[in-house]
């Protein structure tokens, strides 16, 4: 059987899961490609034909598909759409984010013939604490791009949607974790925690004078927490923390500087690699 176009859906404040999700479906060859951005809103209603392949990339927040992205996708709807379900995480653990998607994608009329899961720069990664810093990489890139062809070549060898099958995403492999690592980090969360020590709600400006009001940060937010002319406040009742202020200010003025950045960075240095399950 053959596939027309390709819905390329997507929430990447960072644009890590859009890089991501680009290399896939430009492995799959096909032409006819329709982006759904959800990044900055709600898709509008979308009924995705069973003549075509939806590609879902969303990042984990953590542990869980990013609430936000999860709320954007409502409105998409397929008729036994061949889908593609793909998390992307900072290096520490996607844990049920995959499932989260699974869950979202089948009474959805989703039909998951294939999942992965991607390793993007952390949120918190700085040049002080990186955090799988650089993700994903050309490596990354080729494993997609590899990836979506192997999506191809399943959906033109099935006969019809009959015998096109779904994919079970809780068999996907997991990625190697050294228990020392983790069970150090777990540890260092708890005593923290413990401390009562104080978490930054948002991002900040530390240096007002490093701030050129040039608007970057506004456009990039995807809850509207930064509002042109007051760059240097963020509405702690809007923002997720996604720092995609912080990574687009050119003036590096924009900081969030929290103790789990340090924590995750040394806890997670050994550099874990994407997996996928067709």
């Amino acid at each position: 059987m053959t596939v027309n176009e390709a819905y390329l859906i997507y929430f990447s404040p960072t644009h890590t899961s859009k890089q991501i999700a680009e290399a896939i479906v430009h492995g799959t060859g096909i032409k006819n490609i329709l982006p759904v951005n959800v990044t900055q809103q709600s898709a509008e209603e979308i009924v995705i034909p069973t003549s075509a392949l939806a590609v879902i990339v969303v990042p984990v927040y953590g542990g869980h598909v990013a609430p936000l992205a999860m709320e954007r996708l409502q409105n998409i709807r397929g008729l036994d759409t061949p889908t593609v379900l793909v998390v992307v995480y900072g290096n520490r653990a996607y844990e049920k984010a995959l499932m989260e998607l699974d869950a979202f994608a089948v009474p959805h009329g989703l039909k998951v013939i294939a999942g992965a899961t991607f390793i993007g720069e952390h949120s918190y990664s700085t040049e002080k604490h990186p955090i799988a810093a650089g993700r994903p990489n050309d490596a990354d890139l080729a494993f997609a791009t590899d990836f979506g062809t192997k999506i191809i070549e399943k959906i033109q060898t099935a006969d019809s949607m009959d015998t096109l099958y779904p994919v079970d995403v809780r068999a996907i492999r997991r990625p190697a974790q050294p228990f020392f690592p983790l069970f150090r980090f777990l540890r260092k969360v708890i005593k923290l925690r413990k401390s009562g020590t104080p978490l930054p709600r948002t991002p900040w400006v530390e240096d007002e004078s490093m701030c050129t009001h040039c608007g970057l940060c506004v456009v990039h937010c995807p809850v509207g927490a930064i509002t042109k002319g007051n760059e240097l406040y963020t509405d702690e009742t809007k923002c997720i923390k996604c720092c995609a202020c912080v990574k687009v200010c050119t003036k590096k003025a924009r900081v969030y500087d929290t103790p789990f950045a340090t924590l995750l960075s040394d806890c997670f240095k050994k550099q874990k690699l994407p997996q996928t399950i067709v």
